[in-house]
């Protein structure tokens, strides 16, 4: 009688095991099975080619995607009019996928393996038109996993504008539009595959104005007060001030208007500044001495200083727990080949970039795993791991060797190359997403380790503070 009970038990788990992973292996078919649709919406949007907070048709696009999908649809959330939530099912867990569609300007280029204008004021250097439809074809096939299999739940997709230097996300995070989620995902575009312990380095930003006295610059110069010497002289102490700052820190500049006419002393200068570092109170405290030397500036040039908060940034919070399986689940799905094609222009741009050989293995395989990562870039995906458990991958949508913010980004990003790894992505979120739903105690102990690394006394403080979205920071 006990072996029977045994050998019941045994067989309806095998069963069990066998169904689930049937249902799952149907969902990557799926996928495959669109994998056109969703290059056509990724190339569409990467045509587009929207800066932040101005993503007006590529937010429309992925929300009708969604909408015909049978998701609900929040517009204009937390105040931004290209924000937006897409939600299926009901209960928890509340499992949310995170996307991203705004392009960077002054990084227009075709697709094509030499530099080339395309005549717009903006290009996906950051593979973001990427990005956004990767996540909205998992939300999607986990919502048809859901319902094929009358999984309670819910799941999200977070519609989330102008994550260069707008700090969207922090927005959406203020407004409390996390709070009843249990896990957030995401994923980058890049050269390699890989989901190890992720980073990101705390930012603060602003655009510094200096105002000053208009005159002749050979006639009456005695009666001008430059604006521009105002930002060239903030410039100057910032720059003598990289001497005394932890080595990790980073400090960058452009100036966004610097005068019209050589002839005219300039009444009016601005300058952009990102502050950064692996630690938000060490970024704090450097953006602290960056309005200090803006003042001094001002008062040192004869002129008046005012700067407004652009972006703010927490640093990325790992969670290992979830980290590992979506490890485990981008080494099963696994990398791209290249086609005769493909491989052609790959190392056509690999040869640009000055490499003598193409790295194909950065492309076919996925990296291994580590816990300890360095942080480069800043990202918006900071603040929300620091209101939920967050994870996140990157997968091989450019040429190996490739960085960001290149015009070889942008070309690989717009073609077959670039959508073949979008896939990968949306494959690896979709099992990782299943599992989260198939496995409580998984998220249980995500939950157990956020708490532990964010500490019980935390409390969320913006870095970009009260202000209401910079919804015209790129115009």
């Amino acid at each position: 009688m006990k072996k029977s009970i045994l050998l019941t038990l045994v067989t309806s788990f095998i069963v069990s095991t066998s169904f689930s992973q049937k249902n799952k292996d149907a969902v990557l078919q799926d996928l495959d099975q669109k994998s056109q649709m969703y290059s056509d919406i990724a190339l569409q949007i990467w045509d587009w080619a929207e800066m932040g907070y101005l993503e007006e048709k590529s937010t429309a696009l992925l929300q009708k995607t969604l909408s015909d999908e049978g998701f609900s649809i929040k517009k204009g959330v937390a105040g931004i009019p290209t924000a937006f939530i897409a939600e299926y099912g009901s209960g928890y867990p509340v499992i949310a996928i995170l996307g991203e569609y705004d392009a960077l300007p002054g990084l227009s280029q075709q697709a094509v393996t030499e530099k080339k204008s395309a005549n717009k004021e903006a290009g996906h250097a950051c593979g973001h038109h990427l990005f956004g439809t990767a996540s909205s074809a998992a939300a999607i096939a986990a919502k048809n996993w859901l319902k094929e299999t009358n999984t309670p739940g819910t799941i999200r997709f977070y519609g989330c504008p102008a994550e260069e230097g707008g700090s969207g996300k922090v927005y959406m995070v203020r407004e409390g539009l996390f709070n009843d989620v249990d896990v957030a995902l995401h994923w980058h575009p890049g050269a390699q595959n890989g989901a190890s312990a992720g980073a990101a380095l705390a930012n603060k930003s602003a655009k510094f104005r200096f105002y000053g006295t208009s005159a002749h610059a050979a006639g009456a110069p005695d009666r001008g007060r430059s604006a521009l010497d105002g930002v060239e002289a903030m410039n100057m102490m910032v720059n003598m001030m990289r001497e005394h700052i932890p080595q990790e820190a980073r400090i960058h500049y452009v100036i966004t208007d610097g005068g019209k006419a050589p002839n005219v002393v300039p009444n009016f200068a601005e300058v952009y500044y990102y502050a950064r570092h692996n630690k938000r109170d060490v970024v704090i405290d450097i953006f602290d001495r960056i309005v200090k030397a803006a003042e001094g500036a001002a008062t040192g040039t004869g002129t008046t200083m005012d700067y407004e908060m652009i972006g703010g940034t927490h640093e990325l919070l790992p969670n290992l727990t979830l980290q590992k399986l979506m490890h485990d689940n981008l080494s099963a799905v696994g990398g791209i080949n290249y086609s005769e094609t493909e491989t052609e222009f790959a190392q056509k741009i690999s040869s640009s970039l000055g490499y003598a050989a193409l790295d194909v293995d950065s492309a076919t395989k996925v990296q291994p795993y580590k816990e300890v990562a360095r942080a480069y870039g800043s990202t918006d995906v900071g603040d929300v791991s620091f209101a939920v458990p967050t994870v996140g991958m990157r997968a091989a949508t450019w040429v190996p060797g490739t960085p960001a913010h290149s015009w070889q980004a942008v070309a690989a990003g717009g073609t077959s190359i670039g959508t073949k790894g979008m896939m990968v992505a949306a494959k690896a979120l979709t099992l990782t997403t299943l599992n989260l739903f198939e496995n409580p105690e998984i998220i249980k102990k995500a939950k157990i380790e956020f708490e532990e690394r964010r500490g019980k006394d935390f409390q969320y403080i913006p870095l970009l503070g009260d202000r209401p979205p910079a919804l015209d920071y790129r115009k």
